[in-house]
């Protein structure tokens, strides 16, 4: 994907009148097109050419770069940019076809001329690239490969992430980063053609895409990147791609709505999670007027229609407690009587260090500082938040509220010693000349 960054983009000549181009076009259009035309030029190239197909949506954006600067953004520029990659794909399948074998499926429609201009129109219609969206949200969700890698396959394929900003968001390094997703890619390849729906192993891929977009829009929400605590771009991603299960009739599972729903109530709260300064927000200190209220809306709906199985997933629990919050006037106003017992019900179903960290968080909330502190302290296997900042934050939380400052700046120092990013640092900085 072409860098933007340094890019300035005007729509019409008289924005050049002063040597100067506006910066009209934003990133999100490309990041948003560009997954959308992998797909339909993996359609026609098949999966094995999937370097091909990346190769064709890059001249398509530097073409866009060059033409736009000059006439001016188009009205439509996703459709300008979808006949653009038209066209390259029908030149290079018919200048290709007796060198290069193409999509398994198409093999036979793209030989003769008369059937080759439909296929490839087929290919690009927004129903089509709906379904090939899908599948290769599948395809990259492959067990064979870590769930680290198919989440940076998702990003960089279906989200148009480059190298570089998946391994900042990973905190690897960038050559490490493009290791992975070559490594994945070759997993791809070797598959032939993407998966399909209709296959046996569908149950179990789909779980594994719906974990994989959970850790996308968690690593935007509260990650580890050194660009910053919040990345709203990742949510964007993730909450984007989740709508595409719910449009399809294979994947719109209640378990699917329970993700989507803790999605957009998590989400409704992103523009209070960082102060005008662009530092961390405890959720205590959330000025509530800043919520989403749109958003809460829209997820309280999705949870409602995650309530159709008979089966309650983590996805199920965690969106629960997330509209117990989204509903709350304020902290005090909080019901975390419910918010305990919705803890007590996830960690029978999905046990881990950091819902148990949340659990603690929530009964020094209900019951008192010392009985958070407690429960901090009978946390199993602490070892796995060994390098986690917000474990001893937490404690210094609980220490601060019941007036042991000189303990709660020692866990304070030792968070900060352990933040990811300068955002967390400067918020764990603030709370330790707080309790001076």
């Amino acid at each position: 994907m072409p860098d933007l960054r340094g890019r300035r983009i005007g729509r019409s000549a008289a924005d050049h009148e002063d040597g100067h181009v506006k910066p009209e076009l934003s990133e999100h259009l490309f990041r948003r097109e560009s997954g959308r035309l992998v797909a339909a030029l993996t359609r026609i190239f098949g999966v094995h050419n999937l370097a091909l197909a990346e190769d064709v949506v890059q001249d398509a954006f530097c073409r866009a770069l060059e033409v736009w600067k000059v006439r001016g953004i188009p009205d439509n520029p996703g459709a300008w940019l979808m006949a653009v990659a038209k066209h390259r794909a029908l030149d290079i399948v018919r200048r290709e076809r007796t060198a290069r074998t193409f999509a398994p499926e198409l093999t036979r429609v793209l030989e003769s001329e008369w059937t080759l201009a439909p296929a490839v129109e087929e290919a690009f219609a927004g129903s089509t690239i709906r379904d090939e969206q899908l599948r290769m949200m599948f395809s990259c969700c492959d067990p064979r490969l870590p769930e680290e890698a198919q989440v940076a396959l998702v990003l960089n394929i279906l989200c148009g992430f480059g190298a570089g900003e998946i391994a900042s968001a990973f905190l690897v390094s960038r050559a490490a980063m493009e290791k992975r997703i070559t490594r994945g890619k070759k997993t791809l390849a070797a598959s032939t053609r993407l998966f399909d729906l209709a296959d046996a192993e569908f149950a179990p891929r789909l779980s594994a895409v719906r974990r994989a977009l959970y850790l996308l829009f968690n690593e935007g929400y509260h990650g580890a990147s050194a660009q910053g605590a919040v990345r709203t771009e990742l949510c964007t991603e993730a909450i984007r791609l989740t709508l595409l299960l719910i449009g399809a009739s294979q994947t719109a599972s209640p378990e699917t709505f329970a993700l989507a729903a803790l999605m957009y109530l998590n989400a409704a709260k992103l523009p209070a999670r960082l102060d005008t300064a662009g530092d961390l927000n405890p959720l205590v200190e959330h000025d509530r007027a800043r919520w989403d209220t749109r958003l809460v809306q829209q997820g309280l709906e999705l949870l409602d229609r995650s309530a159709s199985g008979d089966v309650i997933s983590a996805f199920h629990v965690e969106a629960a407690i997330a509209a117990v919050h989204a509903t709350a006037q304020s902290i005090d106003e909080t019901d975390w009587n419910t918010i305990v017992g919705l803890y007590d019900r996830l960690m029978t179903i999905a046990p881990s260090p950091i819902v148990a960290l949340n659990r603690a968080i929530a009964i020094g909330q209900r019951d008192g500082p010392d009985a958070g502190i407690d429960a901090l302290r009978a946390i199993g296997d602490l070892e796995r938040l060994r390098s986690y900042p917000f474990y001893p934050a937490a404690l210094g939380e609980l220490e601060r509220r019941r007036g042991n400052l000189g303990a709660a700046s020692g866990h304070f120092a030792t968070a900060a010693a352990l933040a990811r990013n300068d955002a967390e640092r400067r918020f764990l900085e603030k709370r330790i000349r707080d309790c001076a």
